[in-house]
């Protein structure tokens, strides 16, 4: 897991959680950049009371948190996975914390919370994460680049969502472009080889933001209707339809 990633340690608990049924090594398997930044219960606080200060001119956040950790981030106040191998990260995490509960109070919004449960989940998927090795990811992709192995980078989003590049202000926080392996990895520019993007022939869009191709007639409507009736689940290698 890169240095250009934002992890939240309850949602990644649970990721690993769902790989432990294949019987997978995962400790051995897994590593993370030191410099990877953890989301806080506070910043998916956060990132709900400035959506719902918006009102209308919402963006459309997944209220995950992200847009607020890359924020403390490039405020340099945030806080990385190298942090957790010291002491006193508790105190860290306190005084972000504080700084977080006084700005959910300046957006003067209705939103209830339990700080106490969410800290109580939060710090038992930390001590899971501890479990996992952490490691200088840049020094460890460009030994594995000097001894000519191949190193498969994947990135998430589409262009469109790009913070420079995309339909800005409704985008993510980070670069979604194939460059955004280069400075979410450490890996230089030249070191670069093939790089293959998936695209859809039309637009999707979650949240607000500009989006032509959504149809606003009967067959928007027989679209949405379709979406809503089926839950696809997946279950022992197969899909299943869920009324």
């Amino acid at each position: 897991v890169g240095n250009g990633v934002v992890i939240d340690p309850v949602i990644f608990k649970k990721e690993l959680d769902n790989l432990s049924k294949f019987k997978l090594d995962l400790k051995s398997k897994i590593v993370i950049s030191r410099k990877a930044h953890l989301i806080l219960p506070t910043h998916r606080l956060l990132d709900a009371a400035s959506e719902i200060s918006k009102g209308k001119a919402k963006i459309g956040s997944t209220l995950k948190g992200i847009g607020p950790t890359y924020m403390d981030k490039t405020g340099r106040n945030g806080m990385r996975i190298g942090d957790l191998e010291l002491e006193d990260w508790k105190d860290k995490y306190t005084a972000l914390t504080q700084k977080h509960l006084k700005m959910i109070e300046f957006f003067d919004v209705e939103l209830e919370f339990d700080l106490q449960q969410l800290e109580k989940e939060y710090f038992e998927a930390i001590a899971v994460m501890k479990e996992l090795t952490f490691i200088d990811s840049e020094a460890y992709l460009n030994d594995a680049l000097e001894n000519n192995k191949t190193v498969l980078a994947e990135g998430a989003q589409g262009s469109l969502l790009d913070i420079d590049f995309g339909t800005y202000p409704y985008v993510t926080s980070s670069t979604t472009t194939a460059a955004g392996a280069c400075t979410g990895l450490g890996v230089a520019p030249n070191k670069i080889g093939e790089v293959f993007g998936i695209f859809k022939a039309y637009t999707t869009r979650v949240g607000s933001g500009p989006f032509p191709t959504e149809l606003f007639d009967e067959d928007g409507e027989i679209l949405l209707e379709s979406i809503e009736d089926y839950d696809l689940v997946f279950n022992n290698n197969e899909y299943e339809k869920k009324y």
